[in-house]
């Protein structure tokens, strides 16, 4: 005999009710909680991200208006993410794998890249400008159009290089290197490596082209670097 057939069908039905109703109220609560606690981490994390992005933007603006005849500001590379290439030439380590690969495949095809210049410190850049202002009797600002002052050269970062075509030495450094083997097969196969010519025909940037000088964007620390220019390259 089951117990409950002792007590009345009213107050069973009754308490059947008072049990459902409590746990829908509870259960009603629980939610209305959980609700509220997600929309609020959320609210949180969207307003971060936010304010992220609006520090991220407001540093662009910022790196862009420091700007000098087009050379954006950029900071010297720690000693630690530098690795030797070759005697004398420097480049940051994320770079070393990628363009001795590069390297290699172009010599597959005939092709002689040469890297002719990596990393340079603040110090040897200003070395590098103010001599060459002098010898070619240039003021600082008509050398800036060619030569990126002291503090505002891609050099600095590690990640940009100047190419040349180990057949053609006369062309180093010239723009005629853009009609020798070396140049054509970096501009069909460099960016499959992340590599990209910095300073091209009518860039937006004012800086005069530069088909030797080239810089990495492979990894989300070297996109960091060249944000702003290739913001002005979008949008300006």
């Amino acid at each position: 005999m089951n117990y409950q057939d002792d007590i009345p069908l009213a107050r069973r039905i009754k308490s059947i009710k008072t049990f459902t109703n409590r746990s829908f109220v509870r259960m009603g609560l629980l939610f209305l909680g959980l609700s509220i606690s997600v929309t609020f981490l959320a609210n949180k994390s969207f307003l971060s991200q936010r304010k992220s992005l609006d520090y991220s933007s407001k540093s662009i603006e910022t790196r862009q208006n420091k700007s000098l005849l087009g050379h954006l500001p950029y900071k010297e590379a720690s000693k630690k993410d530098l690795i030797l290439f070759s005697p004398g030439i420097y480049v940051h380590k994320d770079i070393y794998e990628k363009f001795k690969e590069m390297q290699f495949m172009a010599a597959q095809r005939g092709v002689s890249l040469q890297l002719l210049s990596g990393y340079r410190s603040i110090n040897l850049q200003r070395d590098i400008f103010y001599e060459n202002k002098s010898i070619r009797n240039q003021t600082a600002v008509e050398r800036s159009r060619d030569s990126a002052p002291p503090g505002y050269s891609e050099h600095s970062t590690g990640y940009a290089i100047d190419v040349g075509d180990g057949n053609y030495p006369d062309t180093h450094f010239e723009v005629e290197f853009e009609q020798t083997p070396a140049f054509k097969w970096m501009k069909r196969f460099a960016s499959k490596y992340h590599f990209v010519l910095s300073f091209p025909p009518n860039n937006k940037q004012g800086v005069t082209y530069e088909p030797w000088h080239w810089r990495f964007e492979g990894t989300v620390n070297a996109l960091r670097e060249f944000d702003a220019a290739n913001k002005i390259i979008k949008f300006k």
